[in-house]
């Protein structure tokens, strides 16, 4: 059987010294995909790590179009793989062909490339910064080293370690990335890794700016972001995972930009319920079981008055779930964290309304799943009632009032989301204005009669939030150019000679059109200009 290469100092080569192989797998039919993997051990990312320090410093004389350029060309060669590139991820994930894959994530995975490369063209987000009468100027620079981005199964393009946002944000920074991609999808990473390797071929940029590994064990992967040549993490996925990660990261001093867990909680005010029960229901339905509610945006946690409409809502609420046909899960293990994560709801006194079991069938999947507890319950263990479900489960959480609503949203955990539904005419201001200061201090994103599963690329998002839905609440890890700030360093020249300072803390404004910060003045103008 085939052992796929790995791709180290601009080569694709067999591994160093496989620790182990594993093969994907087709979560629809539950059937091995021909074609083994490496799971490398410490040579490959010792490698890996001195080609990018190399990398590194030879990126330093690498103007920003050539970055821009590289991931121009990196989105045209997977723009012209579309089809192939869709066909792999459905196969190796279950998720549809169309629209998810190819109209909707892999238009957004080339948009977030090339809205990257802007950003690094542009060097705004550098945000230098010039103090004429002191000679003293400063701007975000490269860190020097290599990023080490971990991807999740639930994006096999949008978030993948070697095409998704943070891969996008450190290269437009001007950092190396090593990709540590995820096993549930290592044949679409591949692919995405060759489109990647081909564009790099036609660049400006060192050879190992992008490198890839499959896999590592667990010991090797805390040693990694740990290691001495490591100068930030990017990673998106579980919490227990992200939390081992960032004990490591922190004990070795090294930045990590954490995505783990949201239950993304959804307030429901008393008038709006009474104003459009059903179109609330219909949208909480399809936004909790998109994508069989694999999404860190996925509403987990919905929060109603305990009143006769609140109890109609959440029986036609169970009634829906239990009506609409379950998707399949993206791995073997998805059901059973299902189960783990319902049997927790439960033994914290939730109701179960409907669903509850894994479905035995070709492919893996759970019941849609619908649990309720009361506001006070909630208040008595809300640690073990915020236990993230993963997947197609939400807990209705049902207030006696306002004010144990208020109660509940000052015992959430950080969010990446909360959303707050309230009467069109206004009816349940008095509500919102003393709901909203509680809530908009858990979460990253506030939405305003709007499920938060939609995340758009756009320069205003916020896609980060408090611990710990994210490891840091100043950070974004969607969006340009705000995403890059990440992964760079604030370097400081203090009566630098000018011929000696970057171009973009010079007199002359580079560009004409980066924005600086000139004696206290954002402008685009050159010092000394008028």
């Amino acid at each position: 059987m085939t052992l796929f290469p790995v791709l180290i100092h601009g080569a694709w080569r067999p591994s160093g010294n496989t620790s182990g192989v594993f093969q994907a797998e087709n979560p629809s039919n539950k059937q091995r995909i021909p074609g083994e993997f490496p799971v490398s051990g410490e040579a490959d990312l010792e490698e890996a790590l001195a080609a990018a320090g190399d990398a590194a410093r030879r990126l330093r004389d690498v103007p920003p179009d050539a970055l821009a350029d590289f991931l121009d060309g990196y989105a045209n060669e997977i723009g012209a793989d579309l089809d192939e590139l869709a066909r792999i991820a459905s196969e190796e994930t279950a998720l549809p062909i169309e629209p998810r894959l190819k109209t909707v994530e892999l238009p957004r995975t080339m948009d977030q490339l090339r809205k990257a490369g802007a950003a690094a063209r542009e060097r705004s987000w550098r945000r230098a910064t010039i103090d004429t009468a002191i000679q003293l100027r400063s701007q975000l620079e490269p860190l020097g080293g290599a990023v080490v981005v971990f991807g999740p199964n639930n994006f096999p393009f949008a978030y993948n370690a070697v095409s998704g946002g943070d891969f996008a944000a450190a290269i437009a920074a001007g950092n190396p990335v090593i990709a540590k991609g995820h096993p549930c999808h290592p044949h679409t990473t591949r692919r995405l890794a060759e489109a990647a390797w081909r564009a790099l071929q036609r660049s400006a940029l060192p050879a190992a700016t992008v490198q890839l590994v499959y896999d590592t064990p667990l010991e090797l992967g805390l040693r990694l972001v740990s290691h001495p040549a490591t100068s930030a993490i990017g990673f998106t996925g579980s919490r227990p995972s992200g939390l081992a990660l960032k004990a490591a990261a922190d004990k070795a001093g090294k930045p990590i930009y954490l995505e783990m867990s949201s239950i993304n909680p959804v307030f429901v005010l008393e008038r709006a319920l009474k104003e459009r029960s059903g179109e609330i229901s219909d949208q909480l339905l399809n936004s909790c079981l998109l994508g069989s509610g694999q999404f860190c945006t996925k509403p987990g946690m919905i929060v109603l008055l305990a009143n006769a409409a609140g109890q109609d809502f959440a029986r036609d609420l169970a009634g829906k779930f239990a009506g609409r046909a379950s998707a399949n899960l993206l791995t073997s293990r998805g059901p059973q964290i299902l189960e783990y994560a319902v049997k927790a709801l439960r033994e914290a006194g939730a109701e179960l309304l409907t669903g509850g079991q894994i479905i035995d069938r070709t492919g893996y999947a759970f019941a849609n799943t619908l649990l309720s507890v009361s506001g006070e319950q909630f208040l008595r263990e809300s640690k073990h009632l915020q236990t993230e479900a993963f997947g197609n489960a939400c807990l209705i959480v049902l207030a006696d009032g306002i004010d144990q609503m208020v109660e509940i949203a000052g015992r959430l955990e950080g969010n990446l989301t909360g959303s707050i539904y309230s009467e069109i005419a206004g009816g349940d201001d008095e509500a919102y204005r003393r709901l909203e200061p509680v809530l908009r201090t858990r979460v990253g994103r506030l939405l305003n009669d709007k499920m938060p599963t939609g995340v758009a690329v756009a320069p205003a998002m916020n896609h980060g939030g408090p611990f710990p839905a994210t490891g840091h609440p100043g950070f974004t890890a969607v969006g340009f150019p705000a995403s890059l700030l990440r992964f760079s360093a604030l370097r400081c020249y203090d009566n630098v000679r000018p011929h000696r300072l970057p171009t973009e803390l010079r007199d002359d404004n580079p560009t004409g059109k980066m924005w600086r910060m000139i004696d206290g003045e954002w402008t685009q103008r050159s010092v000394g200009a008028r």
